[in-house]
């Protein structure tokens, strides 16, 4: 679509992108390994990323809103979509704090031991 529109409105439209990313302040980023970046959009199936200075990205990320793991993706592809870079997830599963049980839990256990003395 972008390529029927003439130079000047298609400056004119990234530079409002760029305008509107800046105002939404979101704390979202995508952490690989040591480094961070931070992400622009997040929707169930993708996020994206400002283009410029962006890494083609693959595999395993961590998904963080500030100090708050949120969650883990698999990341299978990547694409510019103008001044934006759109990373698509194979998976994304919620970031846990606990370990997963190995078996099912009885729902009548006690929740603690109480020895005598």
């Amino acid at each position: 679509m972008s390529s029927y529109l003439p130079k000047e409105v298609r400056e004119g439209l990234d530079q409002a992108r760029e305008r509107a990313a800046r105002k939404s302040k979101t704390r979202l980023r995508v952490h690989v390994g040591p480094e961070a970046y931070s992400i622009r959009k997040f929707g169930a199936e993708a996020f994206t990323l400002k283009a410029e200075g962006a890494p083609h990205l693959r595999g395993l990320v961590d998904i963080f809103r500030g100090s708050e793991h949120l969650y883990q993706a698999l990341i299978v592809t990547a694409a510019q979509d103008g001044p934006e870079m759109r990373y698509e997830f194979k998976r994304m599963t919620k970031a846990r704090d606990q370990v997963p049980l190995d078996y099912a839990r009885d729902r009548t256990a006690p929740a603690a031991l109480i020895t005598k003395q």
